[in-house]
């Protein structure tokens, strides 16, 4: 089992600009696909508290880019927990352009940190996070690939 949950894409030409490179919000994309399809397969309780009164606020979003990336490429999305308090997390998310025989390149490094909040949308207030939460996330720490290491 690797230190990360993983989701792949091929990048289409809708996710790129005039220039041809994926646009940057793509990016910030990603990484709300990446959290949502964890939650999916890896805490599937989560989902039914979420329509319920848990709420799951992005504090804030980053992405440093490295290498340009184009339609086409095939890419694997890897978040990593990288800070658990009691009412927020904070998730890493390498980019990383995998070749046709398997060679990989990181491409792009993020970060997301999220709190918890329960309550009327009017009213919330921090929460612990979710105990189905915790457990599920606790296989997902570890080193991430640096930008040197990568093959570019």
């Amino acid at each position: 089992m690797s230190d990360y949950y993983e989701i792949r894409h091929t990048v289409g030409f809708e996710e790129t600009n005039l220039v041809g490179n994926v646009y940057y919000v793509n990016y910030l994309s990603w990484q709300g696909r990446c959290r949502e399809m964890f939650l999916r397969d890896r805490a599937p309780g989560i989902l039914a508290d979420v329509r319920g009164d848990l709420k799951l606020f992005t504090l804030r979003v980053d992405c440093e880019f490295f290498v340009e990336i184009t339609a086409f490429d095939e890419i694997s999305i890897r978040m990593r927990l990288e800070e658990l308090t009691r009412t927020q997390i904070q998730f890493s998310f390498d980019y990383v352009r995998l070749g046709p025989r398997g060679e990989e390149s990181l491409v792009a490094r993020g970060r997301q940190r999220v709190a918890c909040m329960r309550g009327p949308s009017t009213e919330t207030v921090p929460a612990r996070v979710p105990e189905e939460l915790r457990e599920a996330l606790a296989s997902y720490t570890g080193r991430a690939v640096t930008p040197r290491a990568a093959v570019v």
